[in-house]
């Protein structure tokens, strides 16, 4: 499940977890029907529309063993709320229930499912690790902090408030610009105090944020997903 974002902004990371997991013996499919997961319809207080984008996701998706997404935010949409979206129709939450049972996001997959660390990636230098709001829904922890040990060459450098949101949020940085605004300069601050050679988180839009805020102010930081590490050989 490549998501808007990583199909738009970051085609690169969904070829990264491609490369990643056939890398791992694994075959992929990529299902062209796929759209949009309906998440920011429901953020937006249109639940028929997310219903109706959820009912169609379903479809997509339901002949597949797993479903593997680069995002915590898509991964906790698939898995957390679409069966609530679905309560009091019992046919469409089984559904639900059965394709979130099946969802995993990226590094989720790899440590937690496959029991993979290694995947024989090299990173020569400093790299420090955002934490995607989504991840805590997922009830996720330390997966990408393990994966980062384990490339040859990198060094997991603390982020100070690393769980801290880098002010994206969806259509929150839209709606409200200023608070968005001084919690990716807090962000980029932290960043920049870690003397860190490359900032690895697993949401595009945390990347996107974060990342236009370190071109921006001219920091050249490498900004990647956390498949794109896990990619470089």
């Amino acid at each position: 499940m490549i998501t808007c974002l990583g199909d738009v902004i970051r085609p690169q990371v969904g070829k990264a977890v491609v490369r990643v997991l056939r890398r791992l013996g694994h075959d992929i499919e990529f299902p062209a029907a796929q759209t949009c997961c309906g998440q920011p319809m429901f953020n937006s207080g249109f639940s028929d529309l997310a219903r109706q984008q959820a009912k169609y996701t379903i479809e997509v998706f339901e002949d597949c063993d797993y479903i593997v997404t680069p995002s915590g935010s898509c991964g906790a949409m698939v898995k957390t709320e679409y069966p609530h979206l679905f309560e009091g129709d019992s046919t469409w939450q089984l559904r639900s229930e059965q394709l979130a049972s099946r969802t995993f996001e990226f590094a989720d997959f790899l440590v937690n499912q496959l029991q993979v660390l290694d995947v024989g990636a090299r990173f020569d230098g400093k790299v420090a690790y955002h934490s995607a709001c989504h991840l805590r829904m997922l009830g996720q922890t330390d997966e990408v902090e393990q994966l980062i040990r384990h490339v040859q060459g990198a060094t997991c450098v603390p982020l100070m408030r690393q769980d801290q949101c880098c002010g994206f949020g969806g259509s929150f940085a839209v709606r409200y610009p200023q608070i968005s605004g001084s919690l990716v300069d807090d962000k980029m601050r932290c960043v920049l105090e870690t003397n860190a050679d490359a900032l690895v988180s697993t949401d595009a839009g945390c990347l996107m944020n974060i990342g236009g805020r370190l071109h921006r102010e001219g920091h050249p930081i490498e900004v990647l997903h956390i498949a794109e590490l896990l990619d470089r050989r």
